[in-house]
């Protein structure tokens, strides 16, 4: 049961109703649009749209006090109370192949003011659209995982947790492009584990959240930052596997230490079991 007075729960709430709805709206929104989001990289009718819905609602719910989207350039401010930032449809560009998406949610205290760091955030969640749209969601150092179908949301699992072992990994960015300290970490990798990368951040983690493993986009050679997003990309994802008992790391610390220095910041990424993110340090050192 959710609370309906608690600003947290309303937020959840919020997303768990539009999901179904953005997953059947995705339907004649797969071309590209003339524009491009504050990082520069080209839109799609799907981003433009599900950034609108989401937005216009969460600007709407009481305790929300400003909402952050990666497709716009500055923070909405509505009032008092929780900051929320969002990716409104992760790996849109798997559209045009009709492969997995996502939704990312972060929820920061009312007393943060975006950007915040990890140590702000009560709560994350993700919205998987896959052969079933289901939706993780992390507070109070538990993740839960529901099935989402119209108006119902159904628990699949009340305590997610990482398996011990291992399975998966996947990899971001082109190969000539990784350092070689992390080329070096991959090819110990590959022996043990089985590849699995789909191309939407949202998809490639919930792998990770099932079967255990790795899955990272690294520091480039010529991007040292990376390609993900702090505020909307990593740190929400970071508290999601980290409640699970997984690890995340920027290469050298955990994401959720990150120091935020503007909405749109970029940061290397990498998540998993926690023994394969001190391997990857070490590598990386």
């Amino acid at each position: 049961m959710t609370d309906r007075s608690d600003p947290v729960d309303a937020v959840i709430d919020l997303l768990a109703a539009a999901a179904p709805e953005i997953a059947t709206g995705l339907r004649g929104r797969r071309e590209a649009v003339d524009e491009e989001n504050p990082s520069g990289e080209r839109v799609m009718a799907a981003d433009v749209w599900a950034d609108e819905v989401l937005v216009d609602r969460l600007t709407d719910l009481d305790g929300v006090g400003e909402v952050a989207s990666e497709e716009r350039e500055s923070v909405v401010d509505c009032g008092d109370g929780l900051s929320v930032t969002l990716d409104p449809l992760d790996g849109s560009s798997n559209l045009k192949s009709n492969n997995a998406m996502g939704t990312i949610f972060g929820i920061y205290s009312g007393d943060a003011t975006l950007p915040a760091g990890g140590e702000d955030l009560v709560a994350a969640t993700y919205v998987l659209y896959g052969p079933i749209t289901t939706m993780m969601v992390a507070r109070g150092g538990r993740v839960r995982e529901y099935e989402l179908t119209g108006d119902d949301r159904h628990l699949v699992t009340d305590d997610v947790t990482l398996p011990g072992e291992p399975t998966v990994y996947g990899f971001g960015g082109r190969v000539p492009d990784w350092t070689d300290e992390f080329e070096r970490f991959v090819r110990g990798v590959e022996t043990e584990l089985k590849l699995r990368y789909g191309g939407a951040m949202v998809g490639d983690v919930n792998q990770v959240m099932n079967y255990g493993g790795i899955f990272a986009y690294p520091a480039l050679q010529g991007r040292p930052e990376g390609k993900l997003r702090l505020q909307y990309e990593a740190i929400p994802m970071a508290y999601v596997v980290e409640s699970a008992g997984g690890a995340s790391s920027d290469g050298a610390q955990s994401l959720l230490d990150v120091e935020p220095e503007g909405l749109h910041q970029r940061v290397p990424v990498h998540l998993g079991n926690e023994a394969l993110i001190d391997r990857l340090e070490r590598a990386l050192d």
